[in-house]
């Protein structure tokens, strides 16, 4: 079994940090007691991501709250190729990737939901699409990252404590992402780069470009930037999947003479479609950002900032499975399920059925593709005037456009029922079960047309901000400031399905068998797999022979009722904030105090399922809140700092949570009844923070936090297991959908729970080798380590308490480590990235798992290098791996009645990128 024990890793971490810590005390003590008569020598320019790194800890060590930071080492030279992966070299940031792509991002265990962000000081949000295991489309208020090219910001700041000036909405942190400006750079400046990039598992070779033009006009008063950075990337995604494990033998037929009529009765678990996983990615993504800045006199600054971003991207997926374990007992004679599935042989460890042979099993054939597109546009208009020496107003307006679209979202799935001699295999290695399907998969005669799924999707997510902002210097140690913000905010999603997409029509003849030359093959084609080929449908050469995309007849869409939905939010604040700076005898004290005020009107529109069809239904409210916050620095000595901040924060519920009404859904063997909450209170919480940091030497800093947070609610989606008959809708709702009154459906609706606790510790350090001989001292490293806790009350469908863990999404133990070199011709790095294990889902929903168990995602361990080699003083040749381990991803369920077992497992492989760089 794949595995791995993280629990081994956190003490030689801790050894490493300790170790660490120790070196940067004895060099900076070896520097304190050099040659008191040394010469001081003329400053040195440092450059590279040496620079990046000192610049990073000069903005942290700057603010009054904790911030950490990471700027571009040089002009359209970001650390990293992705910004969710540049972010988490931060301490307590860990991220979650999608086609093996960094995607969202969660903050000291808080997840994407409760982290905000800002692009040049606005609030946006953009959401893409992504395959179902990955969650499917994004309809919440995370954001995913991957929609941007790194190339196009200099700087990504992550605050962590609040302030009164930084807008509420986050539980975890506020991230700042910041373009370039023209003033950012001396008079006329050109940089351009070129990449060639390739992934060893799709083997597939693709481009990147970027490249930026700024100069300055009339004297410096005035400036303009342009850049634009375009990539194209293709990936391949491989692996299996176990669709959940659902009760197993007890509900089957078992042969006079299997070792399992003994076993009737027993709470035994089986995989629900076991199945193999490929998925082929295509994406291009193009980006431009344009700046203008005039500043007619020193009292007067106006900026205007564009950003334009477009992802779009195909994907192709590929699967072979057994759908009959993952069906009732149903009406249909053509749709064999569990009852009639007879199990021959097999073995039980830990009541899971890992192995077994079976007879009357359905075998199916997926073909599904994806095209979609994400396009976000902002526009931001900012301008600052001092009046005289002591009072400032600055304000901006501007707007911000993410849509998402997603036209076509087609599956075609073909059948073999009641085949006898299929078996499957997890006693091994149970993340590459070897499944034996009874037939030959790759022969394409004989397949029934069962389905055909028609599924657009579409997501619009709109801001429009306006906010005007007094500073005055009040006296030498006082600054008050303040402002208020009006912020609307938009939210809409609309899915179309078919009537019944169990519903196709005959080929020639009259008869639902595919043709075979309306068949293709497929397979495993980075990892092995038994069977590594299969045949399924050929998507484009059906949609021909049949018009599915003719919008009429049997294969005419209409909107799905639980995903036609909108919200909308005014929200109106105002903020006052004192800005301090005085000695506590001779112990200089700095930091913020202030208390910010917020309305928020809010109104959600859904459908709800009545007996007679749907209703469109609105509801609205509105909710206020007050929160204060305190940030203290405390200088002991010019270099160590101790930082004190508390804070009541606010995060508002997810989106998806909100949706008035209740919806049915059937899909395959997926039988589903969810309801919305749109009387949710927002997520409430204190936060408290205490930091040490030490700045021992030049671009050096070992420090230590500590982090409390008291989550005084929490939303929490209750899910429960029981026959459609008992939920009061209709039985007319289930007309086409082949489910009966009889089956199992899975209920879940959100509610507020309890909340719990948050606490943990972050430890981070930094040093250059200045200390070291010759060329040693061009060495340097970066680390960090950050351990969190939470308790978190979690209910069942009834309102009673079921168990207390963690918050999903949360790592306990994550650490980050990075060995730099920055030679005059040559620099290079390597960076270690880990996350522990954390929860996706709690409690689980399976039927016998008494809601007591979880799902789960494996820690993961990613390493990435880099090289670069100057040939010249404006030329620049790079080498850089991604993910060089092939790190995978790996998620599974547990309970204590079977432990851990496989839900999906997928590899995406390594990624190498060779390019130029010119700068004049």
């Amino acid at each position: 079994m794949h595995s791995r024990n993280h629990e081994k890793k956190t003490p030689v971490t801790l050894l490493a940090l300790a170790v660490a810590l120790a070196l940067a005390g004895n060099a900076g003590a070896q520097q304190q007691s050099a040659n008191p008569n040394a010469t001081d020598l003329d400053t040195v320019t440092v450059t590279g991501y040496r620079a990046s790194v000192e610049k990073a800890l000069d903005i942290k060590r700057g603010e009054a709250g904790v911030v950490d930071a990471i700027v571009a080492e040089d002009i359209g030279k970001f650390p990293d190729l992705n910004l969710a992966e540049s972010l988490q070299r931060i301490p307590g940031v860990v991220i979650t990737r999608e086609a093996g792509e960094g995607r969202n991002i969660s903050v000291r265990g808080l997840g994407p939901e409760f982290t905000r962000v800002r692009i040049n000081g606005m609030e946006a949000l953009t959401t893409v699409g992504a395959g179902d295991q990955s969650g499917g489309t994004n309809r919440g208020r995370g954001f995913d990252f991957n929609v941007f090219a790194s190339d196009l910001f200099s700087q990504l700041l992550v605050r962590k404590t609040a302030s009164a000036d930084v807008e509420e909405g986050s539980l975890g942190a506020t991230v700042d992402l910041r373009t370039a400006r023209p003033f950012d750079y001396d008079g006329f400046t050109f940089a351009a780069s070129g990449q060639a990039s390739y992934n060893a598992m799709a083997e597939k070779a693709d481009p990147r470009i970027a490249a930026l033009v700024s100069n300055t006009f009339a004297d410096g008063t005035f400036g303009a930037l342009l850049s634009v950075a375009y990539s194209e990337r293709q990936a391949l995604e491989e692996g299996s999947n176990t669709g959940r494990w659902a009760n197993g033998p007890s509900n089957g037929n078992f042969a006079a003479s299997s070792p399992f009529a003994a076993a009737r009765g027993a709470n035994v678990f089986h995989p629900r479609f076991p199945r193999y996983v490929q998925m082929e990615h295509e994406q291009k993504r193009l980006g431009v950002t344009g700046s203008l800045q005039w500043k007619p006199n020193d009292a007067t600054e106006i900026s205007l900032d564009a950003l334009y971003s477009k992802i779009d991207a195909t994907r192709d997926e590929h699967y072979i499975e057994a759908i009959s374990f993952s069906r009732g007992a149903n009406a249909s004679a053509r749709l064999s399920g569990k009852p009639t599935t007879i199990v021959k042989n097999g073995e039980i460890r830990d009541n899971a059925l890992l192995y077994g042979e079976f007879d009357n099993v359905d075998i199916r054939t997926e073909n599904r593709h994806d095209e979609w597109s994400t396009e976000f546009k902002q526009i931001a208009l900012n301008g600052q005037h001092r009046f005289g020496d002591d009072f400032t107003l600055s304000g901006k307006l501007g707007i911000s456009r993410s849509k998402h679209e997603n036209p076509v979202q087609t599956t075609v799935i073909m059948d073999k029922y009641d085949v006898k001699g299929y078996s499957y295999d997890y006693r091994g290695n149970s993340r590459a079960p070897v499944l034996n399907y009874g037939i030959d998969p790759t022969n394409p005669n004989g397949w029934e047309l069962a389905e055909i799924r028609l599924r657009p999707q579409y997501v619009d997510n709109d801001f429009d901000t306006g906010q005007i902002d007094f500073n005055w210097n009040i006296s030498p140690g006082f600054r008050l400031k303040g402002g208020v913000l009006a912020k609307d905010y938009t939210f809409k999603t609309v899915e179309l399905r078919r009537a019944s997409e169990l519903a196709v029509p005959n080929f020639a003849g009259g008869s639902k068998i595919v043709p075979a030359d309306l068949t293709e093959q497929a397979g495993l084609k980075g990892i092995s797999g038994s069977p590594s080929n299969w045949v399924v449908p050929d998507l484009d050469a059906i949609a021909e022979q049949l018009d599915i995309y003719s919008n009429s007849g049997t294969f005419a869409v209409a909107p799905r009722a639980n995903n036609v939905r909108s919200v909308e939010e005014k929200d109106r604040g105002a903020y006052l904030m004192g800005e301090f700076s005085t000695e506590l005898g001779s112990l200089p004290l700095s930091g913020n105090f202030g208390v910010r005020y917020v309305r928020t009107k809010q109104s959600s529109t859904g459908q709800s399922t009545l007996a007679n069809g749907t209703v469109e239904t609105t509801v609205s409210r509105t909710y206020d809140d007050t929160l204060p916050s305190f940030n203290l620095v405390a200088e002991v000595t010019p270099d160590f700092l101790i930082r004190l901040g508390a804070a009541k924060v606010m995060s508002r519920p997810g989106l998806g949570s909100l949706t008035p009404g209740a919806t049915v859904a059937v899909a395959g063997g997926a039988r589903t009844i969810s309801s919305g909450n749109p009387v949710l209170d927002p997520i409430r919480a204190t936060n408290v923070d205490l930091g040490f940091e030490w700045y021992f030497a030049e671009g050096a800093m070992a420090g230590i936090g500590l982090f409390y947070k008291d989550i005084e609610s929490f939303v929490q989606t209750t899910r429960e297991v029981r026959p459609y008959s008992d939920s009061g809708l209709p039985a007319s709702l289930l007309v086409g959908t082949g489910a009966s009154a009889t089956d199992d459906f899975t209920y879940s609706k959100p509610v507020n729970t309890p909340g719990g606790e948050l606490h943990g510790v972050e430890a981070n350090y930094t040093q250059p080798f200045t200390f070291l001989p010759g060329k040693w001292t061009n060495l340097g490293v970066q680390l960090n380590y950050t351990w969190v806790e939470s308790k978190i009350q979690y209910i069942n469908a009834a309102g009673q308490p079921v168990m207390k863990t963690d918050l999903t999404g949360l790592s306990k133990s994550s650490w980050n480590a990075t060995l730099f070199y920055e030679g005059e011709k040559f620099a290079g790095r390597i960076s270690a990235t880990n996350r522990d294990d954390y929860l996706t889902q709690a409690p689980g929903q399976e039927t016998g798992f008494n809601l007591d168990g979880y799902h789960g995602m494996t820690g993961t361990t990613v390493f990435d290098a880099s090289i670069r080699y100057k040939i010249s003083d404006k030329l620049e040749l790079s080498l850089e791996g991604i993910n060089l381990t092939n790190e995978a991803s790996d998620e599974w369920v547990y309970s204590p009645l079977t432990g851990r077992l496989p839900l999906q497992y997928t590899e995406t492989g390594r990624q190498y990128l060779l390019g130029l760089r010119y700068k004049f």
